[in-house]
């Protein structure tokens, strides 16, 4: 897979300023205030940086921490994961494997069949609906 680099000012230029700093500068939205936190429609979840699928919303789970959770990615190599250790504690940053956007963390205490939890800020995603073939 070939990797997107491009310079900050690209990313600025494209990006509103919350999604460049959540994004690029690995920030965290509030809870409880992305868009997608409570989204129930059938869809896949890209990346706002570089619409690379991410996560499908048959892995969607109500969390009860505010942001989006899934307990698997769309595919095996669509995340990266890396060690966190700021703010004092040790984490599991989750990257998109394209682009490199900050994304979020995973967490080892998700549902079935993985017991994980992908906790992806809401601003890091676009949605597509699945459509209905008739």
């Amino acid at each position: 897979m070939n990797k997107i680099i491009k310079s900050e000012e690209e990313w600025k230029a494209q990006l509103s300023s919350e999604a460049y700093y959540v994004a690029r500068q690995h920030g965290t939205e509030r809870p409880f205030t992305g868009q997608y936190h409570d989204l129930k429609e059938d869809g896949v979840y890209h990346c706002v940086c570089c619409g690379a699928p991410l996560f499908d919303s048959s892995t969607k789970f109500n969390s009860g921490t505010g942001w989006p959770s899934y307990y698997q990615p769309i595919a095996p190599d669509a995340l990266e994961e890396k060690k966190d250790m700021s703010h004092g504690m040790i984490r599991i940053e989750v990257l998109c494997a394209t682009c490199d956007a900050h994304l979020g963390h995973v967490f080892p205490d998700g549902p079935a069949p993985t017991g994980l939890r992908y906790c992806i800020n809401s601003v890091c995603l676009t949605f597509t609906p699945h459509t209905k073939e008739s």
